[in-house]
């Protein structure tokens, strides 16, 4: 797909682990990529750099997903990116993916605990989304990051695995109402996966990463890449009528 034919996808926090992934898959599906970062600019300039050498144009964009009071200025940013460097055009993706989780047995979950995560993965997606409806084309797709953890449950993670659960029941609702304007809304689980994310504890505790990997079917844990694809599949319009599903890239974990 050359440049001037190139679709475009936002993706939040796509300056590492899964949402770097899923900027470079679509990158390689010939999309113009925007994505956001929270304070690692460096990181998401790299990236900006590795969408470049594939030979789509990229942008980063500072967000903090868990405060809406800097959303209208993003979305003016995000506009003037449209306007300016892409011709005018509106966007063809959304990936909801930024995020960060706690480990906090429910008993011991703090009210600020709980608030970080519900603004974080639940009234921050809501919201940015709700902000972009104007600048999504029709027939977009919208791709919500929700986890494994929705499903299955492991001790201190109510928090988290809660506010994904909820995230899976939105992506029903803006399915059903975004529908008459052809926007495609899913959910993208994954199960443990070998980033930073948690602190790098799938990746980086022999053990637990043994454990996880003894109760899922193929007989590993996941790679970034493993959910990058998927995403990018789900924007893409080899997707085209899948709608309000929830996916769970798990590799079969506690099947």
């Amino acid at each position: 797909m050359s440049n001037n034919e190139s679709k475009i996808a936002l993706v939040t926090g796509g300056s590492r682990g899964l949402g770097k992934s899923a900027a470079l898959q679509l990158a390689k599906k010939g999309f113009d990529i925007i994505i956001t970062y929270q304070t690692k600019k460096e990181f998401a300039d790299d990236v900006v750099k590795e969408i470049e050498a594939i030979g789509q144009k990229a942008f980063a964009l500072q967000l903090d997903i868990a405060t809406t009071l800097g959303f209208d200025a993003f979305v003016v940013e995000v506009q003037n990116i449209l306007d300016t460097q892409l011709g005018a055009k509106k966007l063809d993706a959304l990936v909801n993916n930024a995020g960060v989780g706690i480990h906090a047995s429910f008993g011991e979950t703090t009210e600020e605990q709980l608030d970080a995560m519900t603004n974080i993965h639940f009234k921050g997606p809501y919201f940015i989304t709700q902000k972009l409806l104007s600048l999504l084309n029709d027939g977009s797709s919208i791709v919500n990051i929700s986890s494994g953890l929705a499903r299955f449950s492991f001790p201190g993670y109510a928090a988290y695995g809660a506010m994904k659960a909820a995230v899976d029941s939105l992506t029903r609702y803006q399915a059903l109402e975004l529908g008459g304007r052809k926007i495609r809304v899913n959910s993208v689980a994954p199960g443990a996966i070998a980033t930073d994310f948690g602190g790098g504890v799938v990746r980086d505790n022999p053990d637990f990463n043994e454990m996880l990997s003894s109760q899922t079917a193929l007989g590993r844990v996941g790679l970034p890449d493993d959910i990058g694809s998927v995403v990018a599949f789900l924007c893409s319009e080899e997707s085209k009528w899948v709608n309000a599903q929830r996916i769970e890239v798990a590799g079969g974990f506690r099947i």
